[in-house]
């Protein structure tokens, strides 16, 4: 089973070398009780660490089931130890922080056995030496002699060939000791144990085998293996096959020991709740560093995020906006200085006129580009990268959006506004100036209108805006009203929208600058959530504001009556919720009082797209719908020849005054027809029976009255009206007229209309004059608009740093197509400090780099400390060794010690930065107005953390490696 051939062992001690053993030759049985005597220093305790793998043979061989160990690795002799060899110590050699259950646990646990066989072992082993109620004690709660049967039970559990003792009673009193032999004796029927003493007594008395040896050599032996036996002659072995070799090595590998880090992660926490008052200032010293980062990056990112959200608000007020007639101001005004420093080459001796008005227009009309915004939304809708880099995309339109409030007193518009026109403020050129200012994103000034388009982000109107009162707007005729963070509206909102009297203002201006004592309202006016919420408004398509009359269409605003009706009939527009501006929002994307979503303007387009007048015009292209006349065009003449053009208007009129006497006559038959005049001739077209019950159906037995009355109600009738089935603007005598007509003669009424609206268009189309307007003109002036070619597209950046992919987004699309469809766009944010974002970023990489150095240190303590835990646990490290832990296991133990400080030191810094964070915050906010709100990112608390392992994890290998490489042997002997 055991045998030793020939074993010596040299110690190297300065230059001089020392024999301990010298040619040791032994045999052992299987199962037998041997003890080892000789005086102090004849090799007993050296022999015994020999056999039990703790220290190596200088020469000679040690051979275990008739295997050599001379070609032994160290995870060899690790596996050897931990499965062959049970070790019983003099000292007892039990780790001190672990349980008596835990302590017997560990040679199993690195045998990878599983927790519940690991702990169903350990407890029937502790039994076995009668300890089946300590299992929960510390080594230190015990006697010596419970101690020791402890370390007996904790030799025993992983069932070894040969029990190890080294002087097992040395430190026991003569009760105990004798208790201890018995309990070897029972266990050596079934093993081999070896036993070095000084006792000769005991070991007379329980031993079955003695040798003694003196001076490093076997003097002496009681009971060898007999030397005549002779052996059985072995044949020679056969070479190992590819399946034995593999077989051989799955057994190597499945005999392998291992300790995992979760029982070394055990070990070390167990050590270190031993220190804890060491353990906590380690640790807190090492979170200095952590702390000081910690407290860096919370500041940072509280100002990281004010400036987002500054940004973000700021952005979402001043967007990238492309519109389609566009001028670059840059350009415009280099191009101006170089003409200027052009011009001025001539000598100073006269005074020179400049030409600053015309080289301005030509500039401007050089500089000045139509975007194809068609081409570019198309582009723009395809881009994926797009909605990540954007609050919002948004397309508006040339419509107008007329918003009318209707009262007792009649109709107001309220959007557009004209209340600064209507006090004598401006002019209506000035207030379009004024309102085009205002759709610029406020670069220029708050515009006239009150009404704005709201972004479509749902989530930034959350985080700029809170909802006080109703919620926000679902569908397109809903809107919210915007007061400002002291929930006040401003008064010019109040007339605009009608809430107080505008016509109180009507001429102010004017009347105040003739010297005229004016009173204006500055009563405090006080309004319920409930009655804003109250407000109705009704939008009217352009289009509804024409009528058409005599074959062209005439504006009707001016018409009392036909407003109301219009705004009667127009869309309904409710107030559904009231936003007051966050108090920590820097800006705000609702630039008026009302906001409204973008589908009540792609509703408004359809509705105009809808309309009659739209269609018309959309129909005849080179006719003018409001004035019936031709438009201008490349191919028309503009000077003719007056003699031929007197000619010429001479043969029109000659012809156009036949064509209306022949349409005349007939028009004139026809009305007569209407009127129930028998007299009247048959019209051309209709036959004499239709004629007469045509007649008959007017009731012709009283003609002469009938006729009388119609032809008078006729005279001063809106034939267009009736055409439209508008009967609200006929007199009582006109309503009666044509309540008396049959169908037939109504129908003959409608026909009539429409060959004189026909006749009217066809003479004005061809009168020889021509618009001064044209199709483009009519069709903005209906504010007819198409989804897919919107008049301007504002592009909202998330921050600056996406504004700036955007730009290269757009820059590629210039790039890949024609000079033509190139985009020309207006960056009012561009001369921002953008860099911002850079400084704050330098500051807290500065800051960092400085507090860093306190962490490295605080790392390199901690690394002390670790090396200072390794000279307190170098008999650890001897009793896991002894066991059969390998150096990795050992290097492991520490290395699980260094990562539970640093992290303990990482979370301390953790937890202590976010309470720090209370004070600095309530700081900045007594020294500052801005909301900068201090606070560690969860991710970067989770990294600092991580850092704080790797860190203390780095600095602890260099002990690590110390305690790896440390001689079990010599560890065993420190105290």
């Amino acid at each position: 089973m055991l045998n030793l051939k020939d074993i010596k062992k040299d110690y190297v001690v300065g230059d001089s070398t020392v024999s301990a053993l010298k040619g040791v030759s032994i045999d052992f049985r299987e199962n037998e009780f041997v003890s080892i005597l000789g005086p102090s220093g004849c090799g007993k305790t050296t022999l015994l660490n020999i056999i039990g793998g703790l220290d190596r043979y200088t020469s000679g061989d040690l051979n275990i089931n008739g295997k050599s160990t001379k070609d032994f690795k160290d995870c060899d002799w690790d596996s050897y130890r931990n499965h062959s060899i049970g070790f019983v110590f003099q000292s007892y050699n039990l780790i001190p922080h672990q349980t008596v259950l835990s302590n017997v646990e560990l040679a199993l646990t690195l045998s990878g056995v599983s927790k519940s066989e690991r702990r169903e072992r350990a407890v029937k082993a502790l039994e076995q030496v009668g300890l089946g109620d300590q299992l929960h004690k510390k080594p230190n709660q015990m006697s010596g002699g419970q101690m020791q049967r402890v370390a007996i039970a904790r030799a025993l559990v992983n069932e070894p060939d040969i029990l190890l003792a080294d002087e097992p009673t040395g430190a026991l009193d003569t009760e105990t000791s004798v208790q201890i032999m018995e309990l070897l004796k029972s266990i050596s029927k079934d093993k081999l144990i070896i036993m070095v003493t000084h006792n000769p007594e005991l070991a007379m008395k329980y031993s079955s085998r003695i040798i003694k040896l003196l001076d490093g050599k076997v003097i002496d032996d009681s009971d060898p293996l007999d030397k005549n036996v002779v052996e059985p002659i072995k044949k020679p072995e056969k070479e190992p096959t590819k399946a034995d070799k593999k077989a051989a090595k799955k057994e190597r590998k499945k005999l392998k020991t291992s300790m995992s880090f979760l029982t070394a992660l055990s070990l070390s926490r167990n050590n270190l709740m031993t220190k804890k008052a060491r353990t906590l200032l380690t640790s807190f010293a090492g979170s200095i560093g952590i702390i000081g980062i910690a407290l860096i990056l919370s500041i940072s990112n509280g100002v990281q995020l004010y400036i987002d959200q500054v940004q973000s608000d700021t952005l979402s007020s001043y967007p990238l906006q492309i519109t389609k007639t566009t001028a670059s101001i840059g350009e415009i005004m280099n191009t101006m200085a170089k003409n200027h420093e052009d011009s001025a080459n001539h000598d100073k001796d006269k005074v020179y006129s400049q030409n600053a008005m015309g080289e301005m227009i030509n500039t401007l009309m050089e500089e000045t580009k139509v975007n194809n915004l068609e081409k570019f939304k198309k582009y723009l809708d395809d881009n994926s990268d797009l909605k990540d880099l954007t609050s919002d995309v948004q397309y508006t339109y040339a419509t107008t959006l007329n918003v009318f409030t209707e009262s007792d007193s009649g109709v107001m518009q309220v959007n557009p506004s004209t209340l600064l026109e209507d006090m004598g403020y401006m002019s209506s050129t000035q207030m379009e100036a004024m309102s085009m200012s205002g759709s610029m994103g406020g670069m220029m000034g708050m515009g006239t209108d009150v009404w704005s388009e709201m972004i479509d982000n749902e989530e930034l109107i959350d985080k700029q805006y809170d909802v006080i009162a109703g919620r926000l707007p679902e569908k397109y005729n809903e809107v919210v009203l915007v007061v400002d963070k002291n929930n006040e509206i401003n008064d010019y909102v109040l007339y605009s929208l009608g809430l107080l009297d505008p016509s109180s203002l009507n001429g102010i201006v004017r009347r105040a600058m003739a010297g005229e004592d004016i009173s204006v309202d500055s009563e405090q006016h006080v309004y319920t959530y409930d009655e804003l919420l109250d407000l109705k408004f009704k939008v009217v398509p352009t289009p509804d504001f024409y009528k058409k009359k005599d074959g062209v269409w005439e504006d009707m605003t001016g018409d009392e009556s036909y407003m109301k009706k219009a705004v009667a009939n127009g869309t309904e527009i409710s107030v559904v919720g009231i936003l007051r501006p966050d108090e920590d929002a820097s800006s705000a994307s609702i630039s008026g009082a009302i906001g409204y979503r973008h589908d009540l303007m792609t509703y408004l387009i359809d509705e105009v797209d809808k309309s009659e007048i739209v269609k018309e015009q959309i129909a005849n292209p080179d006719i003018d719908v409001f004035t019936g006349l031709k438009f201008k065009t490349d191919e028309t003449v503009a000077d003719t020849d007056s003699s031929s053009e007197t000619v010429s208007d001479s043969t029109a009129d000659t012809e156009s005054k036949a064509d209306k006497t022949a349409d005349s006559s007939d028009t004139d038959k026809k009305a007569g027809l209407v009127a129930g005049d028998s007299s009247m001739e048959i019209p051309e077209g209709m036959t004499e029976e239709q004629y007469k019950a045509l007649m008959e159906q007017s009731g012709a037995s009283d003609t002469g009255e009938l006729a009388d009355m119609g032809m008078n109600a006729m005279g001063s009738m809106d034939m267009s009206a009736i055409q439209g089935g508008d009967m609200s603007s006929l007199t009582e005598t006109q309503k009666k007229y044509i309540a008396s007509l049959s169908d037939e003669q109504m129908e003959l009424m409608k026909q009539m209309l429409k060959e004189q609206s026909d006749t009217n268009a066809d003479q004005l189309a061809n009168s020889g004059k021509y618009s001064t307007s044209n199709y483009d003109n009519n069709m903005k002036t209906l504010g007819y608009s198409v989804v897919e070619d919107p008049d301007s597209i504002n592009i909202y950046p998330v921050d600056f740093a996406s504004k700036e992919k955007i730009i290269d987004i757009i820059d590629d699309y210039n790039d890949s197509v024609g000079e033509e469809d190139k985009i020309e766009y207006t960056d009012y944010v561009g001369l921002m400090m953008s860099s911002i974002t850079s400084i704050i970023n330098a500051i807290s990489y500065v800051l960092i780099a400085f507090v860093a150095i306190s962490l490295v240190v605080s790392s390199i303590m901690i690394g002390i400390i670790t090396y200072i835990s390794v000279l307190e646990r170098t008999k650890e490290i001897g009793i896991l060794r002894s066991i059969g832990a390998s150096k990795r296991d050992i290097s492991r133990v520490f290395n699980a010690e260094t990562v539970i400080v640093g992290f303990v030191a990482g979370a301390l810094g953790i937890i202590i930065s976010y309470l720090l964070t209370i004070p600095i915050n309530m700081i900045i906010a007594h020294l500052t107005d801005v909301p900068i709100r201090a606070s560690i990112p969860v991710s970067a608390a989770v990294i600092l953390i991580a850092i704080s392992v790797c860190l203390t994890l780095i600095a602890g290998l260099f002990p690590s490696r110390v305690a790896a490489k440390k001689d079990p042997v010599i560890a065993l002997r420190t105290e």
